[in-house]
């Protein structure tokens, strides 16, 4: 498995467990719905009960949200190598590596640090279609892509 291959399904790992995360909390709470419209009743009961959907409504946009993330990450073909900085690509500059696919948290992988970027984030717009040896500036700070895998 490639470092590329590695980056890609941690993170999709990480995505996935997200999802069975709320699921289960969902699920949890739908439980506690049934269990407590069993054995109560009056205003109290009401109010619960509407706390619970409303955590459920919470739960269920999170939820949605990280779906629409793992649709992105599943688009991406984790073997795929372009010349040009796509969504999927490993790319190093100033000797940071960067994964272009989501913004999602920053990871170790084989003792080396690597930053998740959005294509829409400023410097994840920068990279996009561009080639190594290409250089730019962003706050001050001058990036030069070195690789891209």
């Amino acid at each position: 498995m490639t470092f590329k291959q590695k980056i890609y399904q941690y993170y999709l790992q990480l995505v996935q467990d997200r999802i069975d995360v709320f699921r289960d909390m969902i699920t949890a709470l739908t439980e506690d719905s049934k269990n407590d419209a069993k054995g109560s009743a009056g205003d109290k009961h009401e109010t619960a009960l509407s706390m619970m959907h409303l955590e459920q409504e919470k739960l269920n946009t999170k939820l949605s949200e990280v779906l629409a993330q793992k649709a992105v990450l599943d688009k991406i073909d984790s073997n795929a190598i372009a010349e040009t900085i796509i969504v999927g690509s490993l790319v190093k500059a100033n000797g940071i590596y960067l994964y272009l696919s989501l913004a999602l948290p920053k990871i170790n992988i084989d003792g080396i640090n690597v930053i998740a970027l959005s294509p829409q984030s400023p410097l994840g717009a920068h990279l996009m279609g561009n080639k190594v040896g290409f250089s730019f500036e962003i706050n001050t700070t001058k990036y030069t892509i070195e690789e891209i895998a």
